[in-house]
């Protein structure tokens, strides 16, 4: 067992509430997803705090502490691109510049911000549920859009995600109908706040 104790900062849920009154996302949307993000923010925290006790107690390498260690990626990444979904909206949206340094790297990337829409739509539009995201290398500091399927699958390491947009069904269901997805796709992009998404470019 180990003489000291292992220390701790416990994650906290952020304050969303003033993310409403969207384009084609319902509040009742937006205050049950709240909740869903709250509750992986809940669990992270009671990963560590389970994983730290067998730690202290000389438990590691268990098989209880290894099935626990395999959940951090799906806890912590459901936890952080939540934050990141909401962070890039705000009520009526902007409009992406191609004079924007965002702009110009996608113009670069995919040859028109037209294509890259298509292309980010079509992530979307998978069949499946998961995340479309625009992620930048930070070697290279090119975009590519991509699919996350369970939180944890598919993240490139060391990647930043610029644009992230939830496609599980929680993320609209109540507003569309299954079919309907490219619907809710639509509405998504329509309040994307490209200040924000432009905010965590590598430059």
């Amino acid at each position: 067992m180990l003489q000291h104790k292992i220390s701790y900062n416990a994650y906290k849920a952020q304050d969303f509430s003033k993310l409403k009154d969207l384009n084609g996302i319902s509040n009742e949307t937006l205050e049950i997803h709240f909740k869903l993000y709250e509750g992986y923010v809940t669990n992270t925290n009671t990963l560590n705090q389970k994983v730290i006790e067998l730690t202290e107690g000389g438990k590691s390498g268990t098989p209880e502490y290894a099935e626990l260690k395999r959940r951090y990626g799906f806890e912590y990444n459901g936890m952080r691109l939540h934050e990141y979904y909401f962070e890039n909206m705000k009520s009526g949206g902007s409009e992406l510049k191609e004079s924007s340094a965002l702009g110009k790297l996608i113009t670069e990337t995919y040859s028109s911000i037209d294509v890259w829409k298509n292309d980010f739509f079509k992530v979307g539009a998978m069949r499946g549920v998961g995340w479309a995201i625009l992620f930048q290398d930070p070697v290279t500091k090119t975009l590519s859009n991509h699919w996350i399927n369970m939180h944890e699958d598919g993240v490139v390491a060391g990647f930043v995600p610029i644009l992230v947009m939830d496609v599980w069904e929680h993320a609209w269901f109540r507003d569309y109908k299954p079919v309907d997805r490219p619907k809710y796709i639509e509405a998504f992009h329509s309040n994307i706040d490209w200040a924000k998404a432009e905010s965590r470019l590598i430059k």
